[in-house]
């Protein structure tokens, strides 16, 4: 059945969004250029109105596209791509957003919310924030029109509500054109993870943002109010950095815990393109909160504040117009929409770069000389040095691009983005990282006293002092010899000791006053958790026994994991561990359970208990239950025992995914509070391909009589006559026996059920694997007059797991300079905001 009802709904309120949009923007354009305050009022509420249908419509395309994924209509292509009737909510929430319409949609979302708060909060710029606001929203929204302009031939977005015989051609659809698929291709099993149902709307959000600062400059710039929209933009500026950052750490934590590389950030040009606009965006606000105490650096504000949202539309343009197919994993493919987000980037950028060379004469500046002693002056710089570490990763991510345009203009672009994007950008990054730690240190001291040469002596004796003190017993203590880490490390060290004496004075006094204070010591823990956890991160599952694991691999391959085979100890640094086999996930319980304790059915996430599982001293599943997994995930059991006999059990997952490049390995990690402990499978048995099995070795046994299989002790517990067989239709003239055999392996028992078949007078026999010890079984015959039966069995290598492990050192320093500066942001926040709002209750803004 075709739910054509919703669909149509949901477009609906896509034509109507977007109409809406353009006529709220041309209403507050018109009330913002329009000098009589009664007609400009008329206007201004006409907007307002629109833009609230806008917002309701947005709200309507939400809806209409949950309820489509969420009630499995796999009759439209956007739900059959993303979904599929196996995912909990929660992964169905991550389905909105994993294709390209639903995080444009996202997007649009968190524009009108925030559109809707600007017009209860500020009454005084309304008109022209939100003429700004609207035409982003009229371009956002027509990413998701997906209409084809007659004659042209000129399609104009990607609906997401497109039905699945309208996307792509397939020969059924001829013959049944209301076909409706059974199940969808689901969500990217990389993707089911709890960071990706709340990582993209936060960096959504901190997208969404930027748009705010933007809209007031532009505003200003525009009603020639070139000072005063410092103020109402700078706790939204400050808001954007905070949730932005937030995202992309966010980001790095999934990376962290769901992929193989090792660490937590790549320099993928995906994540450079979300990264750059951050360092921008925190560069103009430090030239904002200069002009905001000072009058100084206000034509650098204006520059930084609508760089940073050009930039944010850059990446936008980078990520989606298919420009990075083949230099980023991450990347979308291209759905049509270039040449439209190539338009939306140019159109905000000219009117801002216009208005802004309009205007430039007019903008006042400080007659004052910024010294060398002026805090102007150090700001001035920490934000020349934001926006030079930005430019350093910006130019060579934009590659692609470059390669490109020449082409378009006859030419051959074969410029090559760098080999080693980790290597290349950390040398550069870590200089330019040097350089802020030391400012975030030093301007403090210019920020809150007039300093000269005497004074700066005087107020850094004590922290220099402190950080050579510190820096000596960590260097000493953590084995820190890299010089270049060594700088590094004293610059951390001094970002939090210098800004730590801040933070204790102003806690005495204004405490208010400290957000820039507690930022800057968490950027500093950040570099030295950054520093320890990837400059001296140790691999110390090495391969110290002289074989090679596999022939056609690396040396590095060979020397940095362990082959591990079932049940056999292996040393590994400090730890004694061993491999316990493969393991599956039940959806609907916290739990792994042995692949070797279910057996197979003819749905692939649906398997039967052979014995009885139990969870601690908890019967869970039943002989004979049916239990839901996720047959895409294979995890194995490690257990790591230490010098202290201490035992812990780590799950590395790997996921066997021949379109996505083979294995997908991710991590487990046993988190310390000096280092982690991660851990990933390197390679794994391909269960698909097909196994090399010994030649079939057949017995004769009875009931409950022993017998040896690859120096493993068997015995058969009895057989069953079964009334139905899962995959094949028995009748009453049909037979079907399956044998339970028990096999006892080094540390535990196995079960194998092997079914002997009489159908339709042929005979068949159904075998069945004991994954762990490489054991085929198979019940050849059953001989009713001498009461016993033949077993047949066919052997392989027992079960195997190549393995690397890495010890990650102090990266805790990391995450908790992480929540640090997240506390120092939103200390600086509320008091931007109380600052607005004071003089806003005295009408002043």
């Amino acid at each position: 059945m075709v739910h054509e009802f919703i669909g149509d709904l949901g477009h609906f309120c896509v034509v109507v969004s977007f109409i809406s949009a353009l006529y709220a923007a041309f209403c507050f354009f018109k009330a913002s250029s329009i000098g009589e305050i009664s007609i400009a009022d008329g206007w201004t509420k006409n907007g307002r109105m629109a833009f609230y249908v806008h917002a309701i419509s947005v709200l309507g395309i939400v809806v209409s596209l949950f309820f489509i994924i969420y009630n499995h209509y796999f009759e439209y292509h956007y739900a059959w791509s993303h979904s599929s009737r196996r995912l909990p909510t929660h992964y169905m929430i991550s389905c909105f957003w994993e294709g390209q319409e639903g995080s444009f949609l996202l997007w649009l979302f968190w524009h009108a919310l925030l559109g809707i708060i600007i017009i209860a909060t500020n009454k005084f710029w309304e008109a022209p924030v939100m003429t700004v606001f609207s035409a982003v929203q009229a371009f956002l929204g027509s990413m998701i029109l997906g209409v084809v302009i007659p004659g042209l031939e000129l399609k104009i977005g990607s609906s997401p509500f497109i039905l699945l015989r309208d996307a792509i051609s397939a020969p059924i659809f001829a013959s049944q054109p209301d076909f409706v698929p059974q199940d969808g291709t689901g969500l990217n099993p990389l993707l089911q993870n709890y960071w990706m149902v709340i990582h993209p709307p936060t960096l959504f959000l901190g997208f969404a943002t930027t748009i705010i600062p933007f809209a007031y400059c532009i505003a200003g710039l525009w009603k020639r109010k070139y000072t005063e929209w410092i103020r109402p933009a700078l706790p939204w500026a400050l808001f954007s950095a905070a949730i932005l950052g937030i995202g992309i750490l966010m980001g790095a934590y999934w990376a962290y815990e769901t992929l193989n590389f090792g660490g937590y950030w790549n320099w993928d040009p995906v994540e450079n393109a979300v990264y750059v606009p951050w360092l921008f965006l925190v560069a103009a606000i430090h030239t904002m909160v200069a002009y905001k105490n000072s009058t100084t650096a206000l034509k650098s504000a204006i520059v930084l504040v609508i760089t940073s949202f050009v930039l944010i539309l850059y990446s936008t343009f980078l990520t989606r117009s298919g420009v990075l197919g083949n230099a980023s994993v991450h990347s979308f493919t291209d759905l049509g929409l270039s040449g439209q987000l190539l338009i939306y980037l140019i159109f905000f950028t000219a009117v801002a770069i216009v208005l802004a060379v309009v205007r430039w004469k007019e903008i006042p500046t400080s007659k004052k000389e910024a010294d060398t002693y002026s805090r102007e002056f150090w700001i001035f710089i920490g934000a020349l040095s934001l926006c030079l570490m930005g430019f350093q990763v910006l130019i060579p991510t934009s590659i692609p691009v470059f390669n490109k345009v020449i082409e378009l203009f006859g030419g051959i672009g074969n410029f090559a983005p760098p080999a080693n994007q980790i290597e290349y950008y950390s040398k550069f990054q870590l200089w330019f990282a040097v350089v802020v730690a030391l400012l975030s240190g030093v301007g403090q001291f210019f920020w809150w006293k007039k300093i000269d040469l005497k004074t700066l002596k005087d107020s850094l004796t004590v922290p220099l002092v402190l950080t050579l003190i510190v820096s000596s017993a960590i260097i000493l203590f953590g084995d820190v010899a890299d010089p270049a880490y060594i700088i590094l490390l004293l610059a951390g060290v001094f970002t939090v000791v210098a800004n730590g004496k801040i933070l204790i004075g102003l806690f005495k006094s204004s405490p208010k006053l400290s957000g820039g204070a507690i930022t800057h010591i968490g950027i500093g823990l950040m570099l030295i958790g950054i520093m320890f956890s990837a400059g001296y991160s140790k691999v110390v599952s090495l391969n110290n026994t002289g074989m090679l694991i596999s022939k056609e691999s690396s040396a590095e391959f060979n020397s940095e994991n362990l082959l591990l085979f079932i049940n056999e100890p292996k040393t590994m640094l400090d730890y004694d561990l061993k491999y316990k086999g493969e393991r599956l996930e039940p959806v609907n319980e916290n739990m792994f359970i042995s692949k070797n304790d279910v057996a197979k059915t003819a749905v692939a996430h649906l398997v039967t208990a052979k014995t009885q599982i139990f969870k601690g001293d908890e019967l869970i599943f039943d002989v004979n239950d049916t239990i839901e997994i996720a047959p895409e995930n294979t995890f194995y059991e490690i257990e790591y025992t230490t010098k202290d006999g201490d035992t812990f059990t780590l799950y590395p997952r790997a996921q066997v995914n021949e379109a996505m490049g083979g294995l997908l390995a991710s991590p487990d990690i046993k988190r310390g509070l000096s280092s982690d402990l991660y851990t990933h499978v390197s390679s794994v048995r391909n269960p698909t391909e097909e196994q090399e099995w010994s030649e079939m070795e057949e017995f004769r046994v009875g009931i409950e009589e022993n017998f040896f299989v690859n120096d493993y002790v068997a015995s058969v517990e009895g057989l069953q006559r079964l009334e139905t067989l899962d995959g094949v239709d028995l009748t009453s003239e049909d037979v079907a026996i399956r044998a339970r055999i028990k096999v006892q392996g080094e540390e535990r028992d196995y079960i194998s059920e092997p079914v002997f078949l009489i159908k339709d007078g042929l005979v068949g026999r159904i075998s069945d694997e004991v994954d762990d010890l490489g054991l085929k079984l198979t019940l050849l015959n059953v001989h009713p007059e001498t009461n016993n039966f033949s077993i047949g069995a066919n052997t392989r290598q027992k079960n195997w797991v190549v393995l690397k492990a890495l010890e990650k050192p102090y990266i805790n320093l990391l995450w908790l300079g992480t929540f640090i500066l997240v506390i120092g942001f939103g200390v600086a926040i509320n008091r931007r905001y109380s600052e607005f709002q004071k003089m806003k209750n005295k009408g002043l803004e």
